[in-house]
């Protein structure tokens, strides 16, 4: 159970201690998970997995995997605007000025969590020789786990950059460590299935509380990510499917309240909602790093834009408006981005209150991954009878109503992709969104990242912007420079040769 992060982040502590940050990929050993002392009872197990959880927030001393997320899916997006305290880095992504020397771009903190899922999969199963107790059904479940969190993180990895290294063994000793080249990204998309289809067989329906049920890997977060990865490879029939297994599953629904404010607090300010199938849990002993980056330090402000095109405003009936815009995405009266930093529409968190849950899936997605799968199989109506539902929960406004011909493919996958963006926002997710849309059909819709220039990148820097983005190897980042010198089995990304 997931009740204590103290407990599993002391765990963490002992993973990595002694390590040095040197090697390729990070893949040096971990004593602590792979010691020939450790695998002995069916608690270490529990243990190691517990650990794997634990890195995804970071050491005490480094950022969350969280906050590589966030940037990665919103700083080439079109939803922030950059303040005088962002750092140059960051500045120079939102202007597509991406150069391997950034160290946004490095991947690193993903192959160590990526590495301790190998060390799982590879040490866990020994463990049924030593501990009589430990099951078959028991390491199975853990191994589910675990291997959906690689999937995930590939997942990341591929979106981010094309062509990985896969790295699926665990790196325990200095013997084993390895140079790899990057994996065709088709067969890094491969193997996250393969991940998944074992997983979905294994994981568990239910731990017996919310908070596990939300925290941890279940069936229905391996299910939610089966659709995620199908429809970023245009398989829609199977995305529909996996969809349909949540969906159909009677444990998940849209949180719906009479007003905003309790809407908000439900879904974002508690988190673990009904709506909820996979969350990052953070609480007062481990906290996210928003609070620097919207507030004491504030490098981010919401886009004008965001609110007044994509939520928009009825300047004559102020309570009628979109929950997800003001007081919830966006605090429209100084643009700070709320959703992580509001116990309510107005009341802020402080700086050791900053532990907002980071929501990786919800029933939202499903219903509008859907709406998108459906779509492309030429079912514009009921993708849009979807949409309509995300909408009638949001109260969104009658002004950001669209009404598409059924038929119309281009027009019903724009608008979906505007409903994604306003149920979305600063979940980092639009990038994603906008390069999956791009790119579909060998793409068919280069337009979406040409048109996104003018909204995003300054304007002494827009042509040369609009002329890499129409090179779509631009359309991911380089692979950090320390990687290439590490690993000379590496090679550059395209674009940044």
């Amino acid at each position: 159970m997931l009740k204590k992060i103290s407990i599993y982040t002391i765990f963490l502590l002992t993973l990595l201690a002694g390590t040095s940050c040197k090697k390729w990929l990070n893949l040096e050993p971990q004593d602590g998970i792979t010691s020939a002392e450790f695998w002995k009872t069916k608690e270490q197990v529990q243990a190691a997995v517990f650990g794997v959880y634990a890195s995804l927030l970071g050491s005490p001393s480094g950022k969350p995997l969280t906050e590589t997320f966030f940037l990665w899916g919103e700083l080439r997006a079109d939803m922030l605007s950059a303040t005088t305290l962002a750092t140059n880095e960051e500045v120079d992504i939102m202007n597509a000025n991406i150069l391997a020397t950034n160290s946004i771009t490095n991947w690193r903190n993903l192959y160590q969590t990526i590495n301790y899922c190998n060390t799982v999969i590879a040490f866990a199963p020994g463990v049924l020789q030593a501990d009589k107790t430990f099951t078959q059904e028991a390491l199975n479940q853990y191994i589910a786990e675990v291997r959906t969190i690689r999937a995930l993180l590939y997942f990341y990895l591929v979106r981010s950059f094309g062509d990985v290294p896969l790295k699926l063994s665990a790196t325990s000793s200095d013997q084993e460590l390895e140079q790899l080249p990057k994996s065709p990204q088709q067969e890094v998309l491969n193997q996250i299935l393969d991940d998944l289809s074992h997983a979905a067989t294994d994981a568990v329906i239910s731990y017996g509380n919310t908070l596990s049920d939300k925290g941890r890997i279940t069936k229905y977060s391996v299910y939610a990510l089966q659709a995620d990865v199908y429809l970023w490879m245009e398989k829609y029939p199977e995305c529909i499917n996996a969809c349909d297994k949540v969906m159909n599953a009677g444990k998940f629904g849209l949180v719906d309240e009479t007003t905003s404010n309790v809407y908000f607090s439900n879904l974002y300010a508690n988190g673990n909602s009904n709506e909820s199938i996979f969350e990052i849990q953070f609480n007062p002993q481990k906290l996210n790093s928003f609070y620097p980056m919207f507030i004491s330090n504030r490098r981010f402000l919401s886009n004008p834009l965001v609110m007044e095109e994509l939520y928009t405003v009825d300047y004559i009936n102020a309570d009628n408006k979109d929950f997800r815009g003001d007081g919830a995405a966006i605090r429209t009266t100084d643009g700070v981005i709320w959703k992580y930093m509001g116990w309510n529409n107005t009341n802020i968190r402080s700086a050791n209150e900053s532990y907002a849950n980071w929501i990786v899936y919800r029933f939202a997605d499903i219903l509008l991954i859907k709406a998108e799968a459906l779509n492309q199989l030429d079912r514009g109506s009921e993708a849009l009878d979807l949409v309509r539902i995300i909408r009638n929960r949001a109260r969104a406004l009658v002004q950001t109503e669209e009404n598409p011909d059924p038929a119309d493919k281009r027009a019903i996958a724009d608008y979906i992709l505007e409903e994604r963006a306003r149920e979305f926002a600063y979940e980092g997710k639009r990038w994603y969104d906008l390069l999956r849309n791009a790119k579909r059909n060998n793409y068919e819709r280069l337009d979406i990242l040409l048109n996104l220039v003018a909204l995003t990148v300054s304007p002494d820097r827009q042509q040369s912007a609009i002329a890499k983005y129409k090179d779509k190897n631009s359309h991911y980042f380089p692979i950090y420079f320390y990687e290439l010198t590490t690993d000379k089995q590496l090679e550059q990304n395209p674009f940044y040769k």
